[in-house]
């Protein structure tokens, strides 16, 4: 069977199920219909969605790393997180939050936290879920429970996650943020809220308001997809608020890229150029502002 074909319109009504319907028979009734025929919308729909099997790119067993799952207080009960640094780091080092999609603390979000503790940090990759009893195994279900979360009690657990590694042994205290889709809007957020959080990189993230801008303290990278027009149209009050509120902020926007172009376990959607580009900009902003 020859490769389907996918395009933009398929991969619209991706983003449209996944981040604001939920709805997934109205999503295949929607795929069958662009791609003509039931047996082609069944084959591409796994190649839209993310695939755990691709997840690693850094092993767990890697022996240039340390990784535990670990419990920390968030702001009223425990929270979940998967800590990682690197195995022969001689001294205390910067430390990076890791947050994840809409899919919760998943393989690939662990993957990317191991990336940031190959880069020389401490990261923790929270799971937000956590008081709701944390990441389920299936997409849809954490989708779900990820859009029922109250918002401020997750702000308010994000702050705590600041706290924590400020305070943590391995830390100098020097806490950076990065965060994809969901994550990347909860960045923002947390650049709000917390004033000892030192540098942001927000991924395809949903702006805060740009009445809430003047409280960043925060370097902020923001990185955007050129085709992600959800979320582009928050970008230009986010980039006058920002410069108005003299902020230190970058914003890159990718080219002819798609929402989530980081996520390399997503064929559809995935963009090595611009994932490699923005990751080499986001460890060398990491290094430079929280050294």
């Amino acid at each position: 069977m020859d490769q389907p074909i996918i395009t933009q319109a398929m991969i619209d009504a991706y983003d449209e199920y996944t981040h604001l319907t939920l709805d997934r028979r109205r999503f295949m009734e929607r795929l069958t219909a662009l791609a003509g025929s039931a047996a082609a919308a069944a084959a591409i729909a796994p190649m839209l969605a993310a695939n755990s099997a691709r997840a690693e790119v850094i092993a767990a067993s890697d022996e240039r790393i340390k990784g535990e799952d670990i419990t920390y207080p968030g702001a009223d009960g425990e929270m979940k997180g998967y800590l990682v640094r690197p195995a022969n780091a001689s001294g205390k080092l910067p430390a990076v939050i890791v947050i994840h999609e809409n899919r919760g603390l998943n393989p690939h979000i662990r993957d990317v936290a191991r990336r940031v503790a190959i880069e020389g940090f401490v990261a923790l990759a929270p799971d937000f879920l956590s008081p709701d009893g944390g990441t389920p195994s299936d997409e849809d279900k954490a989708r779900e429970m990820i859009s029922a979360l109250d918002a401020e009690e997750t702000n308010a657990n994000a702050v705590a996650t600041v706290a924590f590694l400020k305070g943590h042994e391995e830390s100098t205290g020097n806490i950076g943020a990065i965060g994809f889709c969901w994550g990347g809007g909860l960045v923002n957020r947390l650049a709000v809220n917390s004033p000892d959080l030192r540098a942001g990189v927000a991924y395809y993230g949903s702006q805060p308001k740009p009445e809430d801008v003047p409280k960043i303290q925060a370097s902020m990278l923001l990185h955007y997809a050129g085709l992600d027009e959800r979320i582009n149209a928050g970008i230009e009050a986010y980039k006058q608020a920002l410069a108005k509120a003299g902020k230190d902020f970058t914003i890159h926007v990718y080219e002819g890229v798609n929402h989530a172009f980081n996520n390399d376990t997503s064929a559809a959607r995935y963009d090595e150029a611009a994932a490699d580009l923005a990751w080499e900009r986001t460890v060398a902003f990491l290094r430079e502002k929280l050294a």
